[in-house]
């Protein structure tokens, strides 16, 4: 599909507006006179630092819609599944010799960003040790719905009780990524008055996407 900026002169998507019920999201906005059709595009979006959000245009996809097919459903409807942000943009389409051209926007009155919700990530912290050991074993267990790069964890290991944040203590990586479902990490020997906890490695980037809980 072909992109071209919109002339001033061209009519645009107006008053585009998102409500959101049991998993499905309704778009509605203003018909510009004389279009008959525009193209939905939904695109969904990984979180980045600062709160930001990158395209992924692997997951993109576009859909024809008439203005017949709006009035019959009051709107456009879309079935919210996974998890994270979606983008939704209305386009103008103009029609030339070589097909179909979509005209971008300049003012984002016809671009809305929906929470699809986040991915629980649950994890579990057991120590062994021995009566007169000096160190002890760290056994941790993450649980994912969906798959997590291994940069979005880390572990924080502190002297004399458990870290409350990520500064909190030293912080370690993780060497691989995790799998849906419970990944078993390899066991860590830590000095016997240590302790250990999970976080997120950007709180803002990665909080938007998942969300952290101890079992």
């Amino acid at each position: 599909m072909r992109y071209a900026d919109a002339d001033p002169s061209v009519p645009l998507i107006r008053r585009l507006t998102l409500a959101v019920d049991d998993g499905y999201c309704t778009l509605r906005w203003l018909w510009p006179e004389g279009v008959e059709a525009v193209y939905v595009e939904r695109l969904e979006l990984e979180m980045v630092e600062g709160g930001q959000s990158r395209d992924q245009t692997v997951n993109g996809k576009l859909k024809l819609y008439t203005r017949e097919e709006y009035k019959a459903s009051n709107g456009y409807t879309d079935q919210m599944t996974g998890f994270g942000a979606i983008r939704y943009t209305i386009h103008v389409c103009r029609m030339d010799e070589d097909g179909p051209v979509l005209l971008r926007q300049q003012n984002d009155e016809n671009t809305v960003i929906a929470s699809a919700g986040k991915a629980d990530i649950r994890f579990s912290i057991r120590y062994k040790s021995g009566f007169f050991q000096k160190r002890k074993t760290v056994l941790m267990t993450v649980t994912a719905e969906v798959p997590v790069p291994k940069e979005a964890l880390c572990y924080v290991r502190k002297q004399g009780g458990v870290p409350l944040n990520k500064e909190d203590g030293t912080v370690y990586p993780f060497v691989s990524d995790f799998n849906p479902g419970k990944n078993e990490m390899p066991p860590v020997e830590v000095a016997k008055d240590d302790y250990v906890r999970l976080f997120f490695t950007d709180g803002p980037r990665y909080g938007a996407v998942y969300r952290l809980i101890s079992d």
